[in-house]
Parts: structure tokens; sequence; C-alpha cells
């Protein structure tokens, strides 16, 4: 499953408690070769892990050792790691598996617990901010799913919607003969109420599921779909004057809209540098890993800002956080020491609905990577 999948509902059912043990398997992997060629013998390395700690434990039996290691041979046999992004994780107990492709660097880790370990879903949800994209001409339009790079074609709510053919028109020359992308063929009645209809079922999609939106089509097209439709298409986050890419593949309209992306990302870094600075006159600033793990597990965090990249391990100790070199964990029985507290603090952010932005490296190099506002302080 790809990080679009997660949904609120997909994110409360995996979070449901579960009979113990309820296994975690999280492996970074590699996009290109040669470096992926590594991430099956890293996988099967995990999963024997997993299966060592299972039969140490007293509380597993064999039988649900068993069971458990074969769910978890199950998913790796689903493994495609031609299509594995910066992470692999695995979810399995004796009844279940699931595997999970992010597009965000996470710790490596195995974990034994009563639910499934969810914060690196979460924190690779938040980076990659899953957005919509329609793309549309006068005939056709589709609907795709956008997660950082990655696209994916979205069938619901009727899409890929076809305009319907006319009474005059031979319906193997229909598309043939729509393709003009023309300013006077948008006017015309039946393309309009055509688009209306694509904005109805646009409308359903984002009340179900609201993200960001792109559009992309012909300037004539862009300016028919606001005229026609509500306020949907007039609050797109970005259009794309582009024609042509209604029978695109996912790699060609990554392409095209790439640069509005970027131009998104940039206005996004430079809104939330400006509201920090902003909270510093009222006193409402924080910066640096552990005032704001403090604050992100006391609810008050209101905007996090992280650098994409950032991660850090560190332990536990008086309730505040000290630095300690990657790997401190896999002799760590106590709990103390944390791979992913990046991860931590974020899943704990929004929870509290706070609002979670990433920016580039080098943005918060002053403010130790990581800093937020904050809803209230403490009295002194």
């Amino acid at each position: 499953m790809r990080i679009t999948d997660l949904t609120d509902d997909v994110l409360a059912a995996l979070r449901e408690r579960r009979p113990y043990p309820a296994v975690s398997l999280v492996v970074p992997t590699h996009r290109t070769r040669p470096a992926n060629e590594q991430d099956p013998v890293r996988l099967r390395n995990l999963i024997a892990e997993a299966a060592r700690r299972l039969h140490a434990d007293p509380d597993v039996s064999d039988r649900t050792r068993e069971a458990v290691v074969a769910q978890l041979e199950a998913a790796e046999a689903e493994v495609e790691f031609a299509y594995t992004l910066h992470t692999l994780v695995l979810f399995a107990t004796a009844d279940e598996h699931q595997v999970w492709y992010l597009p965000r660097t996470a710790a490596e880790r195995v974990v034994l617990s009563d639910s499934f370990l969810t914060r690196s879903l979460v924190a690779a949800k938040a980076q990659a901010r899953p957005y919509w994209v329609l793309v549309f001409a006068e005939d056709r339009a589709r609907l795709w799913s956008g997660s950082g790079d990655q696209l994916t074609e979205s069938r619901r709510e009727g899409f890929p919607l076809d305009a319907p053919v006319r009474v005059d028109e031979d319906p193997a020359q229909a598309r043939v003969n729509r393709g003009g992308n023309s300013v006077k063929r948008y006017r015309d009645e039946t393309t309009l109420k055509y688009l209306r209809t694509v904005d109805a079922s646009l409308a359903k999609v984002l009340e179900t599921e609201p993200r960001p939106l792109a559009l992309v089509a012909l300037p004539p097209g862009l300016s028919a779909l606001q005229d026609v439709g509500t306020r949907v298409a007039r609050s797109a986050l970005a259009s794309v004057p582009k024609g042509g890419l209604t029978d695109a593949s996912a790699p060609v309209l990554a392409e095209a809209i790439a640069p509005a992306r970027a131009e998104v990302r940039r206005e996004r870094t430079r809104d939330a540098v400006e509201r920090l600075g902003a909270a510093r006159g009222r006193k409402e600033y924080i910066a640096g890993l552990d005032e704001v793990w403090g604050a992100a597990r006391e609810g008050r965090v209101a905007l996090l800002v992280v650098e994409e990249q950032f991660r850090a391990t560190v332990r536990v100790t008086e309730e505040h956080l000290v630095p300690v070199e990657d790997g401190a964990a896999e002799g760590d029985t106590t709990g103390e020491v944390r791979e992913d507290v990046v991860d931590e603090i974020v899943e704990s952010a929004l929870s509290t609905e706070a609002e979670v932005v990433f920016v580039p490296e080098g943005t918060l190099a002053d403010e130790g990577r990581i800093a937020a506002t904050v809803r209230y302080t403490w009295a002194p």
C-alpha cells in the first residue's frame, strides 16, 4: 500500500489493539540500483530477527509464533522490490499482514506489541502531503492521487469521465472531432454541461478526502471550469496551463506538474518561516529537539516546522532528550533510547491537530532543525 492509501479510517484501524504479538518491521530501502539489490536480504534478516525474538518470548506459544512468521513471509512474498521507495513497513499478526511503501526514510525497527507501530506512516504522510490532480480537456477528465512525485490514477466518483457523444457525431470519431481545444469549443453548452459534471464529481471527492488540488488543462479549459463550477475549482492550489495530457502516463504528468509543485513548496516554506518569526514577537516560539518534544507531548504545538531529512537518536533522561549515536537502540532494553523521535514528535503534533510543515535542509540551521509555535506558554 502507498501512503496515499492512509486515510483516517485506515489509520484508526491500524491503531486498534490486537492480540499479542502484533509485529511491525521497518526497513530502510532504496529506489535505484545497485543500492536496492541489498533490500531483499535486509528484509529477510529482519524477519529472522523477529522470529528469534518471538521464539525467546515466553508469552508467545510455538503455534502463535509459527503463524506470525508465516504471515511475515507471506508479506515478504508480496513485496515488489522494483517499486520500493525509501522505507518498507510490514505489519503482521497470527491472522493478517500488510505491506506499506513509504516515501520517507525511517529507522530500522523490529517491534512486538499489542498494536502496530504507525508513527513512520503518519510522518511520511505529513511530509508527502498527498494531493489531487485533475487533468482535463473538453472531452475527457482524469483524476490522479499524488504523493511526492508519485502519481496513481484514482477511479472514484465516476472518474475518468468522458464527455457524452453528440447525436450528430459518430462515436468512433467523437474524440477526434473534439480535439481542437479551442476557446469556441469551451463555450459550447454541451461542453459546459459536461464540465459541471466534472466539477460536481470533484467536489464529492474533496468532500470525502480533502487535499490540495492541482488543475491541468489548456487556459480556455481552466477558465471554463472556474466559470461553471463551484468554489472547488477556484480553490485549486496550482493550475498548470498545458494540454494534451489527458492520456499521459504518470511519469509524464509528474514531470509536467513538477514546476508547479516546487513553487507551492517554496511558498509553503516562506509562509512557515514567516509564521515562526511572528511567533517570536508574541513569545509563542520554541526551537530545538528537546523543547519541541516536550511541547508536542503536552499538546501545546500549533505549528510544527521540521527539516525534511532530520533524524535523531536520543535517550530520554529525566524527561529530557540527550543525543546518542545511531544504533544505540540495539542494546537498549529500557525503551529509553528513541531512534525515531522526530517521527514521534510529528505524530504527537498531528494527534492534537497541529499543522506540520516540512522544509528543505538548512532552513532551520540556527534553530536545531526543528521549531514550532505553541498555543500557550507556561507562566513563570
